[in-house]
């Protein structure tokens, strides 16, 4: 069965690909905020009512992009976006 007929037999995924797309989207939107060098290691996460997070892959650019986030968050509200906290996790590579 294809992934596009899944997601809409499923209510759970139908809701889980919307959420991947929201996340995306949000990224796309903050993505020219993020230095060059930084954009690389930063990737979209969850997103739920809660907040959105974004992974990272060490301590340092954790850091660096916690600096940014008022100006992301500033990106988001100004583009109509929900406000919703940013969290930053770091999931090191395996």
């Amino acid at each position: 069965m294809p992934i596009d007929r899944a997601l809409a037999n499923c209510d759970a995924l139908a809701r889980l690909g919307q959420r991947l797309a929201l996340s995306q989207a949000c990224f796309e939107r903050i993505a020219p905020l993020l230095p060059p060098g930084l954009r690389a290691q930063v990737r979209p996460g969850p997103i739920d009512d809660e907040g959105w997070a974004l992974l990272v892959e060490s301590g340092a650019v954790s850091a660096k992009l916690r600096q940014l986030l008022p100006a992301l968050q500033a990106r988001l509200a100004e583009d109509g976006a929900p406000p919703r906290p940013i969290r930053v996790r770091v999931m090191p590579r395996r």
